[in-house]
């Protein structure tokens, strides 16, 4: 199943679900989260008959735009971290978002002036569908919605003024997220391949299978900290590609255009501006 947070040309804004390339309405779920905060929503989604918009006369938004919690992965990608010749870690390196973060998939980037080191990082997100705290890896799968893709803009000169990362990661309307969520059913992370291209050049490619901590750990993880909550958002890393780590470095200016994709999930739009 594949579900989404879309505005009509109403200018209303609903739960949807994509079937083929026509969305149906879920009636008086104004977004996906708030969807999932009901406890039988895969049912709702699965059977609602709502009015009906095909996928080019709706705009597709930001997935879940009030999460409780937003938290990221570093440096998770097997490869990644081998070829920047480091010890693999023993354990995640996490970090965090706030939902003001948060943004649609189609929507522009500012550039800042306070910062001209912008970079890219292509990840796929999961989204949590049921309340998680203390689960072990075993039962984590249970309390997965879905999954999505994101790209989490980083601003590198101020993410590198000290040894927390969080500086960087943090600014308004910066993380885009979506265009849709797809439930574990119909998601292959075996097979899957993560791409970024930077105005139409591949600058990130790598399988998803080649995570280190995969989702189910990292729900299982950070749940031993602290409750997590449907609609609740985890990005796992980003692999091997970044603009930082270029020779020359390379980051985003106004007027490019970058895009993450995963695969049987969707594409991430983001013109910077």
């Amino acid at each position: 199943m594949i579900l989404a947070t879309v505005r009509t040309p109403e200018g209303t804004t609903h739960a949807a679900r994509l079937d083929g390339e026509e969305y149906t309405l879920l009636p008086g779920h104004a977004d996906l989260g708030a969807l999932l905060a009901h406890e039988d929503w895969r049912r709702i989604a699965r059977d609602a008959e709502g009015p009906r918009h095909h996928r080019s006369g709706v705009e597709e938004r930001t997935l879940v735009p009030r999460p409780s919690k937003v938290l990221c992965a570093g440096l998770n990608y097997t490869g990644h971290i081998r070829e920047m010749g480091r010890e693999l870690p023993a354990h995640p390196t996490l970090f965090a978002k706030f939902a003001d973060t948060l943004t649609g998939p189609r929507d522009a980037v500012e550039a800042v002036a306070e910062d001209p080191e912008m970079d890219w990082e292509g990840e796929l997100a999961l989204v949590v569908g049921r309340t998680a705290h203390r689960v072990s890896e075993e039962e984590a799968g249970a309390h997965i919605a879905g999954y999505t893709v994101a790209n989490d803009i980083s601003m590198r000169g101020w993410q590198y003024r000290t040894t927390e990362w969080l500086q960087g990661k943090i600014w308004a309307r910066s993380t885009p997220v979506g265009p849709v969520m797809v439930t574990p059913d119909g998601f292959d992370a075996d097979t899957a391949v993560l791409r970024t291209t930077l105005n139409g050049e591949v600058v990130q490619e790598h399988a998803v299978a080649d995570l280190l901590f995969s989702p189910a750990h990292l729900l299982a993880y950070v749940s031993t900290m602290v409750p997590l909550h449907p609609g609740d958002l985890i990005l796992t890393g980003t692999p091997g590609g970044v603009g930082r780590a270029r020779t020359p470095q390379r980051y985003l200016r106004p007027g490019d255009l970058v895009e993450v994709s995963v695969d049987g999930i969707g594409t991430v739009s983001t013109p910077i501006v």
